[in-house]
């Protein structure tokens, strides 16, 4: 999916390989969000898990509440270039991270009741000097809408967030009551890319277990993988949702899109570096499923060029590999209209979500530059490259 027309930037003016975000497309997804933010009355918060692109923190920060994070750095990244609410949730904190996060951090949400009773101390000395400060507790619905097992927090045995037997268990238990007490509201996340239907079905499950704690509590949240700003996307339908569960227990809802901020918005570019022949012809990049776009490999996907095809689709079929030793760095077979030439450079489209944030340097991969692109006005800032230094300080 690509809501910008990449062909129309002249690839010559940047370095490569390299990550390109459309500001355009970023502000068209921006708005989608706050129109949902403005009309259902939900508070909805940028996921920096799946896009961290601060340079257009200012962008963000004029149409949503806040940002949502997954540990210290991310919250702290969030608390320095962007406005507005501070949200982290983790699997679990160390103390010396949760007292750093205590100082600034809006909400605090735990994965456990044995976490938050671990800390009770140090998170009731906070309110005293915070008064304001919120804390949260995830839950898990026993609920699965993912289709790969690998994203899916609620297949079995999940260690994300806490089943209503354990619950409603260690409520039993006085210390685990006390804890409790210090609760303002739920969270969950049950979704990955996806449509309105899912989220109707898994606040189902949530209310049929959960329920009667919501009118004790001051907010609940939808968690991510709201595809709300993809084409087709049931806006109406959230709204309605969003007011019937507020009205319903009188609380705040928050949803924390991250990839429906960056979709259809980036792209990366690579060039071809050479091209060889084994069983059929393989082009070689200056880019790496391993170290660029791991999710090709990990979930697995099928990455999209630019002007590409199915193997055999086009007369010129290709393997394009990556840089690294690692044999199954290997991004896909694609098929051109054109033989590949040495020096060419091909774009791999919806790239902004979650690859890179993902990144490595394995090897010793040079990672991409980000670029940043106006579609409308052609104005092209190259916001960071990356040298031997970024690869060396990563090292002892």
């Amino acid at each position: 999916m690509q809501f910008t027309d990449f062909s129309q930037l002249d690839l010559s003016r940047l370095p490569s390989p390299c990550f390109v975000v459309d500001e355009v497309a970023i502000t068209r997804n921006l708005s989608i969000l706050n129109d949902v933010q403005t009309r259902s009355g939900a508070k909805v918060l940028h996921a920096l898990k799946a896009f961290s692109l601060w340079h257009l923190a200012p962008l963000t920060s004029q149409l949503l509440t806040g940002t949502c994070s997954s540990g210290l750095h991310e919250a702290k990244l969030a608390h320095e270039y962007y406005d507005g609410e501070v949200h982290v949730y983790s699997a679990g904190f160390s103390e010396p991270d949760l007292r750093e996060l205590l100082t600034f951090a809006d909400h605090i949400v735990f994965n456990s009741l044995s976490q938050l009773l671990r800390f009770e101390s140090i998170c009731r000395d906070a309110l005293v000097k915070r008064p304001k400060l919120q804390f949260g507790l995830r839950i898990n619905p026993e609920h699965s809408e993912g289709d790969v097992a690998i994203y899916d927090p609620c297949a079995a045995g999940s260690r994300l967030g806490i089943t209503y037997d354990q619950l409603h268990t260690q409520l039993q238990q006085p210390e685990h009551a006390a804890a409790f007490a210090l609760i303002n509201g739920l969270h969950f996340h049950t979704l990955c890319e996806q449509e309105f239907a899912p989220l109707q079905r898994t606040l189902q499950a949530v209310e049929e277990k959960f329920a009667h704690w919501l009118p004790n509590l001051e907010w609940l949240n939808f968690g991510g993988g709201h595809h709300i700003t993809r084409p087709g996307y049931d806006v109406e339908s959230l709204i309605n949702c969003i007011q019937t569960v507020s009205k319903k227990y009188d609380l705040q809802v928050y949803l924390e899109p991250g990839e429906a901020v960056a979709i259809g918005s980036g792209v990366l570019t690579a060039e071809v570096l050479d091209i060889t022949f084994n069983q059929l012809p393989q082009a070689i990049l200056d880019t790496s499923a391993t170290c660029h776009m791991p999710d090709t490999l990990e979930m697995p996907y099928r990455a999209d060029i630019m002007h590409s095809g199915l193997p055999n689709e086009k007369a010129h079929t290709y393997r394009l590999g990556g840089l690294t030793c690692l044999a199954g760095d290997v991004i896909n077979d694609y098929s051109f209209d054109q033989p590949l030439e040495v020096g060419q450079r091909i774009i791999f489209e919806d790239m902004a979500h979650y690859t890179m944030v993902k990144t490595s340097t394995f090897n010793g991969t040079r990672l991409p530059a980000i670029a940043i692109w106006n579609s409308e006005t052609d104005k092209l800032n190259v916001v960071r490259e990356f040298d031997y230094e970024d690869f060396k300080m990563r090292l002892s």
